[in-house]
């Protein structure tokens, strides 16, 4: 069956709806053939005028939904605002569209930021900045460099005895470093003396003489005289007793401490001396020698006595290293001490035994 529907109209604005039926015709009063009075505008089947302002009015509706689905395509799409009406109404995609799009720009830059905290990325940097902290074994071992090289060598130290101590004697005097006649016997009074060269001159002080000590003391000093190598003796030697002015003499002078070898009145050689203490003193008076040793030892005291010549019972002149090594800070048994050996040594060849000795204040 073909239905034709055909709208028709009249100048009030009111008109009629012709439904026209080939099948049973239609017979001008809206009531379709065969079928009866009973159908009515109500009736499913029937259209009346009131329906076509309903279909005229939703036409525009959809016209509206099918504006604002396009607007909304065009925006998802990126397209900007304005270029639909009614798509101001909706929710603002395009914002939310546009702040997503830049967000990956955003959050790359932090997390870069994060990745070196977390598990940065292997590279020349780390593998170069790791050595930094823990610096190469080979470059921290020049430090013991020093222990690793030999010490100067000593040349003299305590108990040495020689004419270079002497020297260095000499030249210590001559700077104010040593205050006595050199003996040539390196000592505890020496060994002081260097100490205090070396301390002054910012050298390891040992007290013992080596290479460097040696070669800066020559810097600062003169080559000695015969006169400041072998003074006559530290001390002035005191006027001499009356019975030293005869013969071959000793003369013992304990108020000057010095012993004056003479021979009929005349000087031949003096040195410094020093006598025995309190509960064992020296004994004053004139005496003979009577007995050279040059190697002896004391069997009381088990002390090397060298170059002893003996004037009365155990007591002698002879050389005292403990003299020579500490000065007048101590004391004899009773000898006749002298701190200069090589003087001592001159004097024992030259004394015979017979010789006078005389020991006075």
């Amino acid at each position: 069956m073909v239905n034709t529907d055909t709208d028709t109209g009249t100048g009030t604005g009111t008109g009629t709806d012709t439904d026209t039926d080939t099948d049973s015709g239609w017979d001008g009063r809206g009531n379709r053939g065969g079928r009866g009075p009973h159908m009515t505008r109500n009736t499913p089947g029937a259209r009346s005028a009131e329906a076509i302002p309903d279909r005229r009015v939703a036409l525009p509706g959809r016209r509206v939904a099918a504006v604002s689905l396009v607007a909304l395509a065009a925006l998802a799409t990126g397209c900007g605002p304005g270029t639909a009406t009614g798509a101001q109404d909706a929710p603002p995609p395009a914002r939310a569209t546009q702040a997503a799009a830049p967000s990956p720009t955003r959050t790359a830059p932090a997390t870069e930021d994060a990745k070196p905290r977390t598990a940065p990325p292997p590279g020349p940097s780390a593998s170069s900045a790791r050595p930094a902290p823990a610096p190469d074994p080979t470059t921290a071992r020049p430090a013991p460099e020093p222990s690793t090289a030999p010490p100067p060598r000593v040349l003299m130290r305590a108990g040495s005895e020689s004419d270079r101590v002497r020297e260095l004697q000499a030249r210590l005097r001559q700077i104010g470093h040593f205050g006595r006649t050199p003996t040539g016997y390196y000592g505890s009074v020496t060994a002081d003396a260097v100490r205090s060269f070396q301390a002054k001159r910012s050298l390891p002080v040992t007290g013992s003489t080596d290479e460097v000590t040696w070669q800066r003391l020559l810097a600062m000093t003169r080559v000695p005289s015969a006169a400041e190598l072998r003074p006559p003796t530290e001390r002035p030697v005191a006027a001499p007793d009356e019975r030293c002015l005869k013969g071959r003499v000793l003369c013992v002078s304990k108020n000057s401490r010095t012993l004056a070898w003479m021979i009929d009145g005349k000087v031949v050689s003096a040195m410094d001396v020093r006598f025995g203490s309190e509960y064992t003193p020296t004994r004053e008076g004139v005496f003979e020698v009577f007995w050279k040793s040059r190697d002896h030892v004391s069997t009381l005291y088990d002390t090397p006595m060298p170059y002893a010549l003996f004037f009365s019972g155990g007591q002698a002149v002879h050389y005292s290293a403990d003299f020579a090594a500490n000065g007048y800070g101590g004391a004899s048994h009773g000898c006749v001490n002298v701190r200069d050996k090589k003087k001592v040594a001159a004097l024992f060849d030259q004394v015979r035994t017979g010789d006078k000795v005389v020991v006075y204040w």
